[in-house]
């Protein structure tokens, strides 16, 4: 096992872009309005344990169940699209009856914001390119920083205030959006050709 750290650097970057923590961070503060509390450490510490799962089982777990992934890239552009509307019009389209921190730290939040389709889709190319551990690594490095976001999340609200909130949500919606917009693209030509 060698760790190499210009490797583990360049998976940390694509990641870090990929999930877009500090992007989320109106997603996140609008969860934590809705529900009254995230539970940081769960949320960073579920969204890392699907990675790495991922990085060994994904492509054989998609075989199986017969999906490839561009499929689940497809289906996961189309989860990005409805946060991104939410985000842009100000509306609420996911609604669950039983809302409260612990569902809310799992879904949507571990799952699909930060270990999303995305995500999950990166870390299979990741790996046709970088060694395993330094992906791992990688990983890791990314989910402290997410827990260290997931925990200042209302110092970060204080501090830009809630025109702010509303200007980067907005902003950060549109970025969104065309991230769903590419995701399916680049995925439709896979499946269609």
């Amino acid at each position: 096992m060698k760790l190499v750290f210009k490797e583990i650097f360049t998976a940390f970057m694509v990641l870090f872009a990929v999930i877009d923590i500090i992007g989320n961070i109106p997603i996140i503060i609008d969860l934590r309005k809705k529900v009254g509390h995230i539970q940081s450490e769960k949320a960073s510490l579920i969204a890392g344990i699907i990675m790495i799962v991922f990085l060994f089982v994904g492509k054989s777990l998609l075989n199986l169940i017969g999906i490839d992934v561009n499929s689940f890239a497809v289906a996961g552009a189309f989860i990005l699209f409805f946060i991104a509307l939410e985000m842009i019009l100000g509306i609420t389209l996911y609604k669950e009856d039983d809302s409260n921190a612990i569902t809310a730290s799992v879904f949507p939040l571990a799952f699909p914001l930060i270990a999303g389709p995305g995500s999950l889709t990166t870390l299979l190319s990741l790996r046709a390119e970088f060694a395993i551990e330094n992906i791992i690594v990688a990983v890791i490095c990314n989910v402290v920083f997410i827990y260290i976001v997931l925990k200042t999340s209302s110092k970060i609200e204080r501090l830009i205030g809630n025109n702010g909130i509303n200007i980067i949500r907005k902003v950060f919606g549109v970025i969104l959006l065309a991230i769903a917009v590419k995701l399916f693209a680049q995925n439709i030509k896979a499946l269609l050709a």
